[in-house]
């Protein structure tokens, strides 16, 4: 969106990867496909070569189209020439670092786990240059995303509120709490370029959301218009109800024909200040990912599909981020009313 300079991309990229505390003589592979941004190959390129890490840059064939387009963002197959190609896969985990640069990545793939498993850090990168850049993330954010992920692994259950009708009930035994933080410096650490946030894998919820006009369906990008209410039991959408967005989900869950499209996934609540909620309005959709409104600070992040903790493979990934929630955790409000708390 703002005219941005090489100079100012290989700033935040060098940055970034100081972060993601990338060493001299480190391995570092800027993995890339051929409608990647050239911008990002370069300056990732050039960042990791200013540290003195050994960079190899790869550009591998794009990722195989989902099954349905609008689940482009994150939750497809994933790059298929990396899926399918054990040398690509084993020049991954050599690697001590991977900037993904791809626009499908492979979160969602097992193959990933196999990467990270042997020591590989990867940070995720896709996103605009100024969103990267205004939201660049700071080494003190992992000792606040920490902090939420402990709360929640010793807690039992979460409830979430809103005064247009939310009240959801959430156990939280196994839900495995997680976060992100915008870096990756551990090894076998993924992580996302922007991104401050906790968020958990629970199997049981009951209760029901009610979407409010501001708030945002992910990967549509379009903002809530009229209020839905979704009614919730054993972690399932039974129904939905309302207007336009109402009908558009109960669509996008019909048309899915996947068994696992109504299940509730993820959930948890942003914490990154520097989010601008208006990012998703002043953009192309095909721009911008919308990290600004999955981690908002303040927000209640929920989704479908997917679900790793249960062993649920799925390609019906919706993000849905909700402004002006309360989240409480075992009593403490971490979230009022669209605010995080000052605990």
């Amino acid at each position: 969106m703002f005219d941005l300079s090489s100079v100012d991309l290989l700033d935040a990229f060098t940055r970034e990867l100081q972060l993601c505390k990338v060493q001299e003589g480190e391995h570092v592979v800027v993995l890339a496909e051929p409608n990647s941004r050239g911008d990002y190959v370069a300056a990732a390129f050039g960042a990791a070569k200013s540290l003195g890490a050994r960079v190899i840059a790869a550009t591998v064939p794009g990722g195989s189209p989902a099954p349905m387009p609008s689940t482009h963002t994150g939750a497809g197959p994933g790059l298929a020439s990396v899926l399918d190609d054990r040398a690509a896969q084993d020049l991954l985990k050599s690697a001590d670092l991977v900037v993904d640069l791809t626009q499908e990545g492979f979160i969602h793939a097992p193959v990933q786990q196999e990467i990270l498993k042997a020591g590989t850090r990867i940070i995720f990168v896709c996103d605009a240059p100024d969103v990267l850049i205004r939201n660049l993330p700071d080494e003190n954010d992992k000792q606040l995303v920490i902090r939420e992920a402990e709360l929640l692994k010793k807690s039992r259950v979460m409830r979430v509120t809103s005064a247009a009708g939310t009240d959801l009930t959430v156990q939280l035994e196994g839900s495995k709490p997680e976060f992100q933080t915008g870096f990756a410096d551990d090894p076998g650490r993924w992580d996302h370029w922007p991104s401050t946030m906790v968020l958990c894998w629970p199997e049981i919820s009951d209760g029901q959301i009610v979407l409010a006009e501001g708030d945002i369906l992910l990967p549509f990008k379009e903002y809530v218009h009229s209020p839905a209410t979704l009614h919730i039991a054993g972690g399932r959408i039974d129904k939905v109800e309302g207007g336009a967005e109402a009908r558009m989900l109960e669509t996008f869950f019909e048309d899915a024909d996947d068994q696992w499209a109504r299940y509730l996934s993820h959930m948890g609540w942003g914490l990154m200040r520097s989010a601008d909620w208006f990012a998703t309005a002043m953009y192309g959709k095909g721009d911008l990912m919308g990290m600004d409104a999955r981690a908002f600070a303040g927000n209640f992040l929920w989704s479908t599909g997917p679900h790793p903790v249960l062993g649920r493979e799925s390609y019906a990934h919706l993000d849905i981020a909700m402004r002006g929630c309360t989240v409480s955790v075992d009593g403490t409000e971490v979230v009022s009313g669209g605010e995080l708390t000052d605990r």
